[in-house]
């Protein structure tokens, strides 16, 4: 676990001086609320205690200089010549610095060292949780006076500009905004949001990570998208007022997308009913009714298997095993599909049993590691 301490004895290393000051920010995951972003839905994430953390010191001159331990890589660069870079680590940061440059924020060089254990490729978020220490880290140095919303917004411009990955908002939000004990329902239409609390008393949230990443992905994406998008146009010339699959019932679809675009419906049928399995899911936790969140992940897993598509057999395979296990209260697959965890939620003294159960079971199938991830709601980013 990166802490203040060994971040600083690591940058004392690098740069023979103490950091001025030490930022960090969490990974993320999401409850429920998978697919809804683009199409102005809710989403329902929490951070995690898997995090990010950097040290970072201003530099008399416009010289920037990074250091990663897990990389064990130094980059330097100048402010004046900041572009993307084939090192993929250090485009989290310097997309950072350059949205601070266009918004016309005075700054100067630095020297950060980073370090993290978020997991790499499991759907976490971990380049999110590099761009908010960063933004948090910057900020702060050089006394910008930003809100969490600007620094919220910059950390995912950052990935849009300078990772080449156009995601929505939720990974950056959840960083930036997390709260201890607590998901935070976010609005994509109008980055509203309301915290639920997530007291999970005997149960606990466990990941299994299938290792694997479909390449379907990303023309999969494209091609949900763009259903969502057609049963929105269908839909409003006969319903003024829809602007996005949000504001759609099951009626409007079963009026006007049912019978006549039936390659279309089940997509856009699977988002109409996550909108009101987010709304049951925080209902449910304010009422302390776990089973009933359980529950409703498994019916999403359902919807994004067989209606929306993107799941895949390793995943299918894992949430199949857990069905029959009274211990566990639910289970999906977390984040675009095709690969990645599946999240769930586990009676804690049983965590153990099932992952001796589940892990030969997954490696016989597959071939490949199941690597379990315990995870628990935490702070979001600040300034140690």
């Amino acid at each position: 676990m990166a802490t203040k301490e060994t971040i600083s004895s690591l940058y004392k290393e690098q740069y023979q001086a103490e950091p001025q000051l030490v930022a960090v920010a969490p990974g993320r995951i999401n409850i429920i609320g998978e697919h809804t972003d683009y199409n102005d839905g809710f989403v329902l994430p929490a951070a995690i205690a898997q995090h990010t953390v950097v040290a970072v010191s201003k530099r008399e001159n416009q010289i920037i200089s990074l250091y990663s331990v897990l990389f064990k890589e130094e980059f330097t660069i100048s402010l004046s010549e900041l572009k993307p870079q084939k090192h993929s680590w250090v485009n989290y940061i310097l997309g950072v610095v350059d949205q601070l440059v266009k918004k016309g924020c005075a700054i100067s060089g630095f020297n950060m060292a980073v370090d993290g254990n978020v997991p790499l490729g499991a759907g976490l978020s971990s380049s999110a949780s590099v761009e908010c220490a960063t933004a948090v880290a910057l900020n702060q140095l050089f006394q910008l006076d930003l809100s969490k919303q600007e620094l919220t917004q910059i950390a995912q411009l950052a990935e849009h500009t300078y990772a080449g990955v156009k995601c929505g908002i939720m990974d950056q939000f959840a960083s930036m905004f997390g709260k201890e004990n607590h998901v935070v329902r976010l609005d994509c239409k109008d980055l509203s949001y309301q915290y639920f609390p997530l007291e999970l008393g005997d149960y606990a949230l466990l990941l299994l990570n299938t290792n694997v990443k479909h390449s379907l992905a990303s023309s999969a994406y494209n091609n949900r998208r763009a259903a969502c998008e057609k049963a929105v146009e269908i839909i409003k010339a006969q319903y003024p007022e829809v602007t996005s699959l949000r504001d759609v019932t099951f009626s409007m679809l079963d009026e006007l997308i049912k019978e006549q675009h039936p390659e279309i419906y089940p997509k856009a049928k699977y988002v109409v009913g996550e909108k009101l399995r987010v709304e049951g899911v925080c209902e449910a936790l304010e009422a302390g009714d776990l089973a009933k969140v359980g529950a409703l992940m498994v019916e999403t897993h359902q919807g994004l298997s067989k209606d929306y598509e993107v799941s895949c057999n390793e995943l299918d395979f894992l949430v199949d095993f857990i069905q029959p296990i009274p211990e566990v209260l639910g289970a999906r697959v977390m984040g675009g599909g095709f690969g990645g965890c599946t999240i769930n939620l586990v009676k804690k003294d049983y965590i153990d049993t099932l992952i001796e159960q589940i892990k030969p079971a997954y490696e016989r199938k597959f071939h490949l590691e199941l690597t379990p991830i315990k995870v628990s709601p935490a702070e979001g980013a600040r300034i140690l």
